[in-house]
């Protein structure tokens, strides 16, 4: 086994293993939206912004068994304000028929050397998912 798969297997034993239990108890629930490049299923608290995990980008780094990257959808076809666009904020993601969703993307580091920060790494996850849901949540009435 190459390194890549190891890192991969790992990366989603501690995503199934602790991050979704963890998210799951903290009121979100499985998401009904295909993500368009990310083929496992992602977890929202609405359907205003859903979680999914990447397991592929970085696996084939050494250290790749310390990190992943998350990757927050909103899952709309419409015109943001400029102030939630951005690296900070969000970026297009391309889908079918020309559309286009807005995504963010997170590392999320959740070892360092020999000592794991499961929990911090959680907590900055729950914080991050906050604050851009928040700043989503004006748009609601767009999407009707």
């Amino acid at each position: 086994m190459n390194i890549n798969e190891a890192n991969k297997i790992f990366r989603k034993s501690i995503i199934k293993g602790f991050f979704e239990p963890q998210l799951l108890n903290l009121d979100f629930k499985k998401s009904g939206v295909k993500h368009p490049l990310i083929n496992e299923d992602g977890l929202m608290q609405s359907d205003l912004l859903h979680i999914f995990f990447d397991v592929d980008t970085g696996s084939d780094y050494p250290d790749g068994d310390e990190w992943f990257i998350v990757e927050l959808l909103f899952p709309h076809d419409i015109k943001l304000p400029d102030s939630l666009k951005g690296p900070d904020y969000f970026t297009t993601i391309s889908v079918e028929d020309g559309k286009k969703f807005w995504h963010h993307r997170e590392l999320i580091r959740y070892k360092y050397g020999k000592s794991k920060k499961l929990d911090n790494a959680l907590e900055f996850l729950e914080l991050k998912y906050k604050e851009l849901h928040g700043l989503l949540e004006p748009l609601q009435k767009d999407l009707k």
